[in-house]
């Protein structure tokens, strides 16, 4: 082991202290329909191909057994956390469970053990808790959540996807600088294009949110942080049409749009299995197509993409689907370890300088409301 439970990582291989806090992940063990044997394997997966150290939160009497049955992995310990959030819970789980499983994993990016936190929980929970445990980057009033849509030939960021339901229209500029400062990280993007997610493309269409918006928005030196590069509004047919490479909307909005886009996946998914299976010559084909079909099912499967990044925190904390499996827990935490070892915190920090936005902040500090999270996992 490279780290004793409650202890400080240890930097091996040349590593700096820093550079051992940003591989370290701490991973929430009991959070998903799965936990925790599909996450613990995962985990492990992950420590074990990526050169990570994975601190497993959860009860030991459950996590104990699974690592003694899984391949060895010296860079995996375990934090003890008795209590844990059932996935129907929400955002006042945080409150009841202050020892539960995704409050401990928190707690370790606080005190600066990792540098990381991955979970497949709830997600009104995990965001209420990550709010309550990580402290807010400076320049940042509300963190949300960012969502790789599998766009060609680089993907979409969707953005908010369930962190804030309701929010003031000066924090979509927020969100903005959030999904610019992901993709120039992730999609290595110089100058990402910014969308305004409504119902028409021009500027005068949308309700009053979305108008004004698309007026913050469409400033030449936007309040809030660096200029960025927006393209205007789009509408939901847009999506995975890769006209720009951020979308903005609101979390109530953005959660609708991807548990439908996610809806209609699996629907079109289901058609195309039966129509290739509805007769000879269709298996013979599906047959011959068989590597063109896997590498489509691919950029469809959500696992491949590792989940949810909640922006906005001293701390990366990577939200996967509840659903996930051992595969899914790996490439959350391969996103958590990317993003981290990017720096992304710091480039948020960039885009949002204080100097640049204090105008904006205290507007929308004063004026944010409807901080509740919305969406189940």
């Amino acid at each position: 082991m490279d780290a004793e439970p409650g202890g400080e990582p240890l930097a091996v291989d040349g590593d700096s202290p820093e550079s051992a806090v940003r591989r370290m992940i701490a991973v929430d063990a009991m959070g998903g329909d799965h936990a925790p044997a599909e996450i613990v394997a995962g985990a492990i997966a992950a420590a074990r191909d990526l050169r990570v150290r994975v601190a497993l939160t959860g009860r030991p009497g459950q996590l104990r057994p699974l690592l003694a049955r899984l391949p060895a992995a010296a860079d995996v310990y375990i934090e003890a956390a008795e209590e844990s959030v059932a996935m129907h819970e929400g955002a006042l789980a945080s409150w009841r469970r202050p020892r539960s499983s995704i409050a401990v994993a928190c707690q370790l990016v606080r005190r600066g053990q990792a540098g990381a936190v991955v979970s497949a929980g709830s997600t009104g929970a995990i965001v209420a808790t990550a709010k309550l445990r990580l402290r807010l980057l400076a320049g940042v009033t509300r963190p949300a959540l960012a969502v790789v849509l599998p766009t060609q030939p680089t993907p979409t960021l969707l953005i908010d996807a369930g962190a804030i339901a309701d929010p003031k229209p000066e924090l979509f500029v927020q969100f903005a600088q959030l999904g610019v400062a992901y993709a120039e990280i992730a999609f290595g993007i110089a100058e990402p294009r910014v969308g305004l997610l409504t119902i028409g493309s021009e500027p005068g269409k949308g309700n009053k949110l979305a108008k004004r918006a698309h007026e913050l928005l469409d400033t030449d030196q936007p309040h809030g942080g660096m200029p960025m590069s927006f393209a205007g509004n789009v509408e939901g047919s847009d999506l995975l049409a890769g006209k720009v490479d951020v979308i903005v909307t609101d979390g109530f909005t953005g959660n609708v749009a991807l548990k439908t886009l996610e809806g209609t996946a699996r629907f079109a998914a289901d058609q195309l299995r039966e129509v290739l299976g509805g007769s000879r010559a269709a298996r013979v084909g599906a047959l011959l197509q068989r590597r063109g079909l896997r590498e489509l099912g691919e950029r469809f499967d959500a696992e491949t993409y590792g989940g949810a990044a909640l922006l906005g925190l001293e701390g990366t904390v990577v939200i996967a689907h509840g659903a996930v499996r051992a595969r899914g827990a790996a490439a959350a935490c391969r996103l958590a370890a990317e993003l981290t070892e990017r720096h992304i915190t710091e480039r948020i920090k960039e885009r949002l300088s204080p100097s640049r936005g204090g105008h904006f902040l205290r507007r929308a500090e004063r004026g944010a409301t409807g901080t509740n999270p919305v969406g189940g996992r």
